[in-house]
């Protein structure tokens, strides 16, 4: 990730990318294990959905990255201070404009009735487009994606589908996300995920 600040990225711990964690990681490889493992431990508590309130607005999902992150990074649960980049892509959502543009995107999800009542297509080109806002939007320094790909599987549970992330592989999230915002193609967004979404009753 990269950093549009003149001053140096707070969240970092060495040069080298290793953000500040609750762990003592001092090396990426050591941060991203520690990071994994406690994480699936924290999703699996989720199952019990009133952990986190399921409210559909900036609660639930700074709630969500709070619980799933509380025990690697002190400010889990707490919007980016910085702005910041994939690489030498475009840059996501200003810092300072994400509590706004959060809170629009999921009023918008509410007036969709949180996806309730759409067909198969339908669900999946709407949630093609929320979750390329989010994405835009970005609101974590780090987890954003292990953050919304939970939030939408608890969306799409109470809207009668299921969201069975596995057979994304590799970078083909990131990279149709990429498509998405920056090529304005959601085709590939769209394919990825179809291939998840499954209803709860054949």
């Amino acid at each position: 990730m990269g950093s549009n600040n003149s001053n140096p990225d707070p969240y970092l711990l060495s040069p080298d990318g290793v953000l500040k964690n609750l762990v003592g990681a001092d090396s990426y490889p050591e941060l991203a294990r520690a990071e994994a493992d406690l994480c699936h431990a924290r999703i699996t508590q989720l199952e019990d959905h009133q952990l986190v309130a399921p409210t559909r607005d900036s609660y639930e999902i700074k709630g969500l990255h709070k619980h799933l992150f509380q025990d690697v990074y002190e400010w889990a649960g707490e919007f980016r201070t910085i702005d910041m980049r994939r690489g030498e892509g475009q840059f996501f959502a200003p810092y300072a404009h994400i509590p706004r543009l959060l809170d629009n995107t999921l009023s918008e999800l509410g007036r969709c009735n949180n996806l309730v009542d759409h067909s198969q297509n339908d669900f999946v080109t709407s949630l093609c487009r929320f979750y390329d806002e989010l994405n835009h939007i970005h609101p974590f320094r780090e987890g954003n994606g292990r953050m919304q790909r939970t939030f939408w599987s608890r969306v799409a549970f109470t809207a009668g589908w299921i969201l069975d992330w596995r057979p994304i592989v590799g970078d083909e999230l990131n990279e149709s996300s990429r498509a998405a915002r920056e090529d304005q193609n959601m085709i590939p967004l769209y394919t990825a995920l179809s291939k998840c979404v499954r209803p709860i009753r054949p």
